[in-house]
């Protein structure tokens, strides 16, 4: 069967595939939350979530970094991957062996889009709608955007990144209420040293657990820099992952919201 991707590429995808590789952490968890355990034959050593999957499935390297001996090993029927979270010469390299399907997610209609696409493919239609329904149904009850202080959402230390306005994360941001200090006049992961960010004179910092690990530790030094700022250490996954993780990210933005009250 042929089915578009993201990207509006029509690759001919077997019904359903048998063998597939998830190259993406929150398209994995959603792979086994759709009930494809033993479908999902390789994933990458970043998909984490649930446990029992990481532990039990072949890991083929990172999503910048595929192992292509061990992808090949696996005789793929399907290989799902990202536009952004995987390096396009390598996802080049594999469409030339087997059916790769990109998704291309920069906001919540285009994860629900993934999810029931995926769903499709997989031959989970009705499993995929529900999780897609439910994640709709339980952001619906957010705040209206905009509602809140202008927030820093910071990925990375030395240099400094933040999250862009083009993001799948300022989107989540927006659903949340939070407004965006970084507007499309930067690039979407603008660098910038501390003195800029101070400048920019955010009420809220977000410090990121993803894929900067930071820490309370790290927490002083924004502070110390922009004293007219609340900095609170989040939960990446929860902005980030755009399969059905987005099931648990509305309670948690919620719970952010209590801590600002």
């Amino acid at each position: 069967m042929y089915h578009t991707d993201q990207l509006q590429r029509k690759i001919e995808i077997p019904f359903p595939p048998k063998r597939i590789i998830s190259l993406v952490p929150s398209q994995s968890e959603l792979l086994w939350d759709l009930g494809l355990h033993d479908e999902l034959a390789g994933i990458t050593k970043f998909c984490i979530h649930p446990d029992e999957m990481f532990r039990g499935k072949t890991r083929v390297g990172g999503t910048k970094n595929v192992n292509f001996e061990k992808i090949k090993a696996l005789h793929p029927d399907l290989i799902i991957a990202n536009k952004e979270e995987n390096k396009q010469e390598q996802v080049e390299e594999l469409m030339k062996h087997y059916p790769v399907w990109i998704s291309d997610i920069k906001n919540l209609d285009h994860s629900v889009h993934m999810i029931r696409s995926v769903g499709a493919i997989t031959g989970k239609k009705e499993k995929a709608g529900a999780i897609a329904e439910d994640i709709l149904r339980s952001f619906s009850s957010l705040p209206a955007p905009n509602s809140l202080p202008p927030t820093a959402y910071i990925i990375w230390k030395d240099p400094i990144m933040a999250a862009g306005h083009d993001t799948f994360i300022n989107n989540m941001l927006w659903r949340c209420g939070f407004k965006n200090i970084f507007d499309p006049t930067y690039t979407r992961y603008p660098e910038l040293k501390m003195e800029e960010l101070s400048k920019l004179n955010p009420e809220l910092i977000l410090l990121s657990s993803e894929p900067y690990p930071f820490k309370e530790k790290h927490m002083e030094e924004f502070r110390m820099a922009c004293p007219q700022a609340k900095v609170l250490l989040v939960d990446g996954e929860m902005f980030s992952w755009y399969g059905s993780r987005l099931l648990k990210a509305p309670a948690y933005f919620s719970s952010l919201l209590v801590l600002l009250k």
